[in-house]
């Protein structure tokens, strides 16, 4: 008889742990690197993961377990699981040292980002991606609905917005930059430094309320927090940077400074333009971390940037036109430019968790910033036909002159800021309940002189501005009055602008019948205040309400469903409150944009490799908008807000594994915005760019898989090009040509992290050591940024001469990490 209860019992056993399931995946540490002998357990046993940080486990199907992981000095993560018999589950986690970790931080299929629709780009890929100005910006304008036509400058628009209407974020910080910067030549460095940085994620639109006031996109950036010695070094024709980080002994300081140094020469030398040019930019970064115990703990994010633009044009030529009839504008200058941007950034942040539901943070940070624009420049232009003759030669060069004449522009302006914030942010969790909330106080100290004129001559005859008090018949008929500049503006603008915003969110999680339900609801406000020397206050308010909701069916396809959408305003910043002439205008009102975003995240499975396919539709109607004109990167506003407009589009990104062990995408986006002042009629906005193809791309030789392929494309259909100063924007409706670019990376690993070499061997010291070239702009696309508009009296007409931005360049790199 005991014979047959043990063989029953093992049968009845037996057949219970034969419905099984399988949970795997890989676990990382903040900076993205495997963790080896990482525990991982249930109440049924357990396992480590080897030293890819790989593990597999087997758990019982269809019961409910609570699955662990640990490391010694890591913060654990604990999972629920009920899992389906034979389900294989894939589930990557990343351990944390900081406190600020709460409850289940999982990177799986339903994960947060997905359910907001939030884009995470890995730190790895910004790093090795070629591209003029690489770095977050670069590898942004490869995605849908992000767009740019200029590879010198880290700005970029988003869904038909302009440059000032995207939030940047580096650890709740909120960032800020330069006012009087008019050329993607002159910007020089990204604040975002790449080597610091840990996790990236972007909103292109229907963001949460606990982001600011603006109204097209976020960027929320998180610096890492160093758990060992470590640093990196990159050397390359353009510049370098280098990285050190570490920890003591105690684990409690950590501390990661970097440094970066770029010239811009090797663009600007290749250009059209013959120059003696020295764009220099520099800038030292550090984010140190204290923590006093396992509940408080301060950092502090310090930032210094020298941005050093001197520029003397000697010559240039810019052909245009068609093919029956070439056209040349040939320019001599005299004259210079030197240009200088200081900034400096510090911020504290203090953050205190008690408990696991509840986590306080205060933040207080200051952004200085002094800049000065000085130039005298003298371009003595002719402007003809162009030489076809081959047999001639004097073959591309201008034979028959239409017009001559001479400009001179001349500017002394200053700029000095002061931005202080003080902010309280927190979050408390009651079960499936997220309650986060917070206040900041800011105030804006603005002393900014703007002097600077510009006097046109054509054909012996100044060019007074087109405006009714300057009307005459010139040159038929004499006018007597003085010479006027064509241009001149003076101004001395002292301005303060104190602001109080506060905002509240609700998140909730919950299920409608076997479909996973993700809601958020929220309200965010602002008042501000405009003051200063000969300025009448100004008090305003406004009120932001928002929501989103995901829903995830119980479905055998793995899809995401997402609605988004509220009222973001945009209180303005002082750029938008200074008009054409430099006066600035306090009663200038906020912009409103409504935006409605439905989004479908489709995840599957193609030749046994993850993939993923994100579809969003978006429609964004804009009130009290402040009309402006783009000049290469420079915004100029009329402070008024007596224009409305719209967006709408299609993006589409699809990403995966289309080689092995790498991550590529593609990515679509269609978008239309036009505005209209008054009652006329609508036209494109600036920022109306109709088609957008980008591809990112990783490959490595099957047989080589040491040698390595970065792929970098962007095709944009053209912008709009702009209209002369005084002139009606509604006559000048012609586009520049599509903007179409390809940068390319071939590099080979000398040493990789899993590499092994005999001891003493030199390249033990290095963790990761490439090396390589790059091709930017590979097959040399003359693309334009902007129109220059050539007066010419004697034929009366005004030509628009396109700016051409840099051609095929050649770039060596050296990187390493240790």
């Amino acid at each position: 008889m005991n014979y047959f209860y043990t063989f029953l019992f093992v049968i009845i056993t037996s057949s219970v742990f034969s419905q099984t399931a399988t949970v795997q995946g890989i676990i990382f540490d903040e900076s993205r690197n495997p963790i080896a002998s990482a525990n991982v357990s249930t109440s049924q046993g357990g396992t480590v993961s080897n030293s890819n940080g790989f593990y597999q486990l087997k758990i019982t199907a269809g019961q409910t377990l609570k699955l662990k992981i640990s490391y010694i000095g890591f913060k654990p993560i604990t999972a629920k699981l009920n899992l389906k018999k034979n389900q294989v589950e894939e589930l990557n986690f990343i351990l944390k040292t900081s406190i600020e970790q709460i409850g289940e931080v999982i990177l799986e299929n339903d994960g947060r980002t997905r359910i907001e629709g939030i884009t995470t780009l890995d730190p790895e890929t910004i790093r090795k991606i070629p591209g003029a100005n690489a770095g977050v910006e670069n590898l942004l304008k490869t995605l849908p609905g992000v767009n740019s036509n200029n590879e010198l400058s880290t700005q970029y628009s988003v869904r038909g917005g302009n440059f000032d209407e995207n939030l940047v974020y580096v650890n709740d910080i909120e960032i800020y930059r330069p006012f009087l910067i008019r050329s993607g030549q002159q910007e020089g460095l990204s604040f975002v430094n790449t080597d610091l940085v840990r996790n990236v994620e972007f909103s292109a639109g229907g963001f949460k309320a606990r982001y600011g006031d603006k109204m097209s996109s976020v960027l929320d950036i998180e610096y890492r927090r160093p758990v060992n010695f470590g640093g990196s070094f990159e050397a390359s024709f353009l510049g370098g940077s280098a990285s050190v980080e570490g920890v003591s002994k105690n684990k409690k300081l950590s501390a990661i400074v970097g440094m970066r140094y770029r010239d811009n020469s090797l663009f600007v030398n290749a250009n059209e333009t013959e120059a003696n040019f020295k764009p220099r930019f520099a800038d030292v970064q550090t984010f140190l971390t204290y923590q006093f115990n396992p509940k408080f703990e301060i950092s502090f994010l310090g930032n210094i940037a020298v941005n050093s633009y001197s520029y003397e044009p000697f010559t240039r030529q810019t052909n245009f036109g068609t093919i029956d009839d070439p056209q040349a504008l040939l320019i001599f200058y005299e004259g210079e430019e030197e240009s200088l941007y200081e900034t400096y950034l510090g911020a504290f942040k203090a953050t205190y968790k008690p408990n696991d539901s509840y986590t306080g943070k205060f933040i207080a940070s200051a952004y200085h910033t002094k800049e000065q624009e000085y130039f005298d420049i003298l371009a003595n232009y002719r402007l003809g036909s162009v030489s076809t003759d081959f047999g001639d030669g004097n073959l591309g060069e201008v034979e028959f002159t239409e017009g001559a004449g001479s400009q001179f522009t001349h500017a002394r302006n200053n700029l000095d800021a002061l931005i202080f914030n003080l902010q309280h942010l927190a979050s408390h969790q009651i079960d499936e309940h997220l309650i986060e909330y917070g206040a900041r106080y800011s105030h804006e100290d603005i002393r900014d002189r703007l002097q600077e004129y510009e006097v046109i001559d054509s054909a012996g005859f100044s060019v007074r501005p087109p405006l009714p008090d300057f009307g005459n018949d010139q040159p038929y008929n004499p006018f007597e009055a003085p010479i006027e500049a064509f241009q001149s503006i003076r101004a001395l603008n002292f301005t303060k602008i104190d602001r109080i915003t506060a905002f509240l969110q609700w998140s909730y999680r919950t299920r409608l019948g076997n479909s996973k339900v993700w809601m958020n609801a929220g309200v965010r406000s602002q008042a501000w205040r405009v003051s200063g020397e000969g300025i009448e206050s100004n008090t305003q308010q406004v009120v932001s309400p928002r929501g989103q909701v995901s829903i995830k069916p119980d479905w055998d396809k793995d899809m995401v469903f997402r609605l988004s959408g509220g009222f973001y305003h945009q209180p303005p910043f002082y750029r938008e409150l200074r008009d054409s002439t430099g006066t600035v205008v306090p009663d200038v009102k906020a912009q409103e944009s409504i935006h409605i975003v439905a989004g479908n995240d489709y995840s599957f499975k193609l030749w046994d490799r993850p993939f993923k396919l994100v579809t969003e539709g978006y429609y964004k109607k804009l009130n009290n908008v402040n009309p402006y004109t783009i000049e290469n990167v420079r915004i100029r506003y009329r402070a008024r807000n007596d224009a409305e407009a719209y967006a709408y589009g299609l993006d589409m990104r699809l990403n995966g594994e289309f080689v092995p062990g790498t991550e590529s995408w593609f990515s679509f986006g269609y978008l239309k915005t036009e505005e209209r002042q008054g009652d006329r009629e609508y036209i494109a906005r600036p920022t109306d760019q109709r088609l957008k193809f980008a591809a990112l791309f990783q490959d490595y030789v099957p047989n080589m898989p040491k040698l390595k392929l970065y792929l970098n494309l962007v095709y944009n259909t053209g912008l709009p090009g702009g209209s002369p100063q005084f002139e009606d924007p509604y006559d000048y409706q012609s586009r520049l040509s599509d903007y179409q670019r390809l940068d390319v990376g071939f590099f080979y690993a000398l040493k990789e992290a899993n590499d092994t070499f005999k001891e003493n061997h030199w390249l033990n010291i290095f963790e990761n050591l490439d090396v390589g070239f790059e091709i930017f702009n590979m097959f040399d696309r003359l693309n334009s940024i902007t129109n220059t508009f050539v007066r010419d009296s004697s034929s009366r007409n005004q030509f628009a001469i396109p700016n051409f931005l840099s051609p095929r360049v050649f770039n060596l790199k050296l990187s390493a990490s240790f």
